[in-house]
């Protein structure tokens, strides 16, 4: 089976082509009412989940399902690699097998990059370690959806510089004007690798992205006021006084208040009263279940877009 497909392992191996055509994909796939074009009729197409998942797995899999293709599912007890096989054998056989694999490793993205090494099969990325790069897709289509454009949009992150905030920030540096303020606890910033490369890439295209380890100074207007949970999966925080730490940095009814035009975002799971009140989650200026149906319409691209579907 010759097959050349493409990967989305980190949002730094996709061009701006290649993120707008995802992001256009997706909201087309919003729009269309429940009828989808059968794009990936005869793939096939796996789904390895080495942590625990709702939305990403959920969305792929009956993402894949409503375009045509069959999956077949994966836990975490369920491949060889448990039993010492390498991920470069792994990804070989199965790429033999199976035209794509999403995965959830919350590992080192090496990884996944060695299931791709064959070429032969288009690996996703769930989530990894630094990063998650399908949940940044899905922020950007729910951003354009609500907003009509990214470009100029100003968005405030508070919480854990986690792998979603790690890819918020590779996303959103891409757009000109754009103005992404991180305001993470000390000693829970983003990864170092991705704030360097969204400084970068922000300075070349115009943007700002800024982190800080206090809530001085906040911007005055923003449009987007996004958080995660705290207890990031796959992580564990040594110190056990930390939600001393991240108290100040909980979203709640008064702070969002501060912005009377903005919406608000999670990629959820939610804990509500503890990184978020529950007003503001299901209050009238959140977004954060429209965003995460949008899941569901991004996997659908992305996995087109992988697959050579558009």
């Amino acid at each position: 089976m010759s097959r050349n497909r493409r990967h989305v392992i980190s949002l730094r191996d996709l061009n701006d082509e290649d993120i707008e055509r995802i992001v256009d994909r997706g909201l087309a796939h919003a729009m269309a009412g429940g009828t989808f074009p059968q794009t990936l009729s005869g793939k096939v197409v796996g789904a390895y989940f080495a942590k625990t998942s709702t939305r990403t797995r959920t969305a792929f899999v009956s993402g894949a399902m409503r375009l045509g293709a069959h999956t077949i599912t994966y836990g975490p007890g369920d491949l060889q690699l448990n039993t010492g096989e390498t991920f470069e054998d792994t990804g070989r056989i199965l790429g033999c097998m199976l035209d794509g694999l999403v995965a959830r490793t919350a590992d080192d993205p090496a990884q996944l990059r060695a299931l791709a090494g064959s070429g032969e099969l288009a690996v996703i990325n769930a989530m990894s370690a630094d990063e998650h790069p399908t949940q940044a897709l899905a922020d950007l289509t729910t951003m354009r959806q609500r907003f009509g454009t990214l470009s100029g949009l100003r968005v405030l992150y508070l919480g854990e510089g986690n792998n979603s905030a790690g890819a918020l920030a590779l996303a959103l540096s891409r757009y000109a004007g754009t103005e992404v303020h991180f305001r993470t606890p000390s000693g829970y910033g983003l990864p170092a690798d991705s704030l360097r490369s969204a400084t970068a890439l922000a300075a070349a295209y115009g943007a700002s992205c800024t982190e800080q380890h206090d809530l001085d100074g906040l911007p005055e207007k923003v449009d987007v006021v996004y958080t995660t949970r705290w207890q990031t999966t796959g992580t564990s925080k040594q110190d056990p006084h930390w939600r001393n730490v991240f108290q100040p940095f909980k979203v709640t009814k008064e702070l969002l208040s501060r912005f009377p035009n903005a919406v608000f975002m999670h990629d959820l799971p939610a804990h509500r009263s503890e990184e978020v009140d529950a007003e503001v989650l299901d209050g009238p200026d959140s977004i954060a279940f429209q965003q995460a149906e949008n899941k569901m319409y991004s996997a659908m691209a992305t996995l087109e877009w992988t697959l050579g579907a558009i």
